[in-house]
């Protein structure tokens, strides 16, 4: 029974230790005011424990009470009326949050803006959401700057308008509640507006921290960027844990390491780039305290997994989902252990399928379209367009297959796979073969355009420091373990992938 599900994980991850009975009153009191959005997780923390610190970021912190003053302050003194859309272009801070949460507690719509957005396109976001107010951090004055027709608002303006506005108790909560809008990453254009659902109670919450073991009141740092779907997931977490939240402006490996030590964090919310790019640090003589490192946003380069728990021990978690699908699959450490290319198995109340063209069931280890139910399936995009749907389930878009245990595998986007001479070609399974080379340090294999066979593959490699490697090499290696057909044709060397801010390589980018 979900009661007793919910009820069991709420108390083996501390959500239901005793305390001041009055402020667990407040605590559930404000979750019946406000909901389970941002706006009412913030609030059941800031009653439940004011003092204790919400945000840690470069600038200093903040404590759960005045991280709710700073939102209802700047929800009073927004020009914005509620029902329009705000764009939010900031960094991860305290200044984000507190702009996030003052938008919706005004019951505007927040629209997450990605920081890597080129002004064009900034442009063309601004207009297809229709915003009515863009607040950025200053170092996007510039691109903001060549958006037409909106109010903008940058860091002084935005901390004038909370200074100047007294605070009022007891907010009450606006009409309509305000519903958070996440772009899609935009790798192959100007991305998209999906609405996200809101939380309808505790279940969803329970879903993913029976799988991922967050704690109560622990210390995390979220890494991957708030405006992206995993960051802004790790955040409504964080809150609903009245967690202590640890930021930085931008992903430096080095700061994000010492960070990890001084705060004491013992979780971490990360893309799998990041987990990468910490591996190619030196051993550190003070290793961090961690429990949890749940990453997700992308899939993990082969062998990372295992490399990553051998150095900080088995607390690597991989959570397969999108912006529209929200989560579909949670691997945990010894699912990696078995099988370190697997997405894992649905949690709680998810139902993954595996469908071939027809609807119909593939037979396990078949590969075919993955399909996910879950009850934060997003709500359409803002255009008005959707996804492709089967009996309730949502096409997440990828291929993939689930092997006769039940673990989950994701073999790559369905609009990336080719057909090469009568074949079909899978770039993601060589690409996660290419990764295992001890040569390589990223790399990506699309398929480009043939004459003879129709299409063939294109790998690029961006190799260690060091080291050498030849494109006959990488051809042979392939074609010892895969078939013909999969070797790629073309070999290219890169000093880096293209990637956006949320660590997707831009495949758009690649020279051809």
């Amino acid at each position: 029974m979900d009661p007793l599900f919910v009820g069991g994980t709420m108390l083996r991850r501390g959500l239901l230790t005793p305390g001041n009975p009055v402020r667990i009153v407040r605590q559930f009191a404000a979750l019946g005011r406000w909901g389970f959005g941002l706006a009412g997780e913030l609030r059941q923390a800031a009653a439940r424990s004011p003092r204790r610190i919400a945000v840690i970021d470069e600038q200093g912190q903040l404590t759960y009470a005045q991280l709710v003053d700073r939102a209802e302050r700047l929800a009073r003194g927004l020009p914005v009326a509620p029902g329009e859309r705000v764009g939010l272009l900031c960094r991860n801070s305290a200044r984000m949050i507190s702009a996030l949460i003052g938008v919706t507690t005004l019951g505007a719509d927040p629209v997450l803006m990605n920081t890597g957005l080129s002004p064009s396109q900034l442009a063309t976001v601004a207009k297809d959401q229709g915003l009515r107010a863009v607040l950025f951090d200053d170092e996007f004055a510039e691109r903001v700057a060549l958006v037409e027709g909106v109010e903008k608002l940058s860091e002084e303006r935005v901390e004038e308008l909370i200074a100047g506005t007294p605070p009022v108790p007891r907010m009450p909560p606006p009409e309509r509640p305000g519903r958070t809008i996440v772009l899609t990453s935009g790798t192959t254009g100007v991305p998209k507006g999906a609405r996200r659902p809101t939380p309808g109670g505790f279940r969803p919450l329970c879903s993913v921290i029976d799988r991922i073991p967050l704690r109560a009141q622990e210390r995390v740092m979220i890494a991957a960027p708030l405006f992206h779907t995993w960051g802004f997931a790790g955040l409504q977490i964080a809150l609903a844990l009245r967690a202590t939240i640890v930021l930085r402006r931008k992903f430096d490996p080095a700061a994000v390491l010492d960070d990890l030590v001084r705060h004491e964090c013992t979780g971490m919310i990360a893309v799998p780039v990041m987990v990468q790019q910490l591996m190619e640090l030196p051993v550190a003589s003070a290793k961090p305290a961690l429990r949890v490192v749940a990453v997700s946003g992308s899939a993990l380069p082969g062998g990372l997994a295992t490399r990553f728990m051998d150095r900080y021990g088995d607390v690597l978690y991989n959570l397969y989902g999108s912006t529209e699908a929200s989560w579909a699959s949670i691997a945990t450490p010894a699912d990696l252990r078995s099988a370190p290319s697997t997405a894992g198995r649905p949690p709680h109340g998810t139902t993954v399928a595996v469908l071939d063209e027809a609807g119909g069931p593939v037979p396990a280890g078949e590969v075919g379209r993955l399909f996910v139910g879950n009850e934060m399936l997003f709500e359409g995009y803002t255009d008005g367009a959707s996804k492709s749907m089967h009996e309730g389930l949502l096409a997440t878009g990828d291929l993939g297959h689930v092997d006769p245990s039940g673990l989950v595998f994701v073999d790559g986007r369905e609009d990336d796979m080719i057909i090469s001479g009568g074949e079909n070609v899978y770039p993601a399974e060589v690409e996660g073969l290419l990764a295992d080379l001890p040569q390589v340090r990223e790399v990506a294999v699309i398929g480009v355009p043939d004459e003879e066979y129709g299409q063939r593959l294109a790998a690029y490699l961006v190799l260690r420091d060091g080291e050498t490697l030849d494109p006959e090499a990488v051809r042979e290696h392939v074609r010892r373990h895969r078939a013909r057909f999969s070797v790629p044709r073309d070999v290219i060397f890169l000093e880096a992938l293209p990637r956006n801010a949320t660590g997707k390589v831009v495949t758009r980018e690649l020279p051809r």
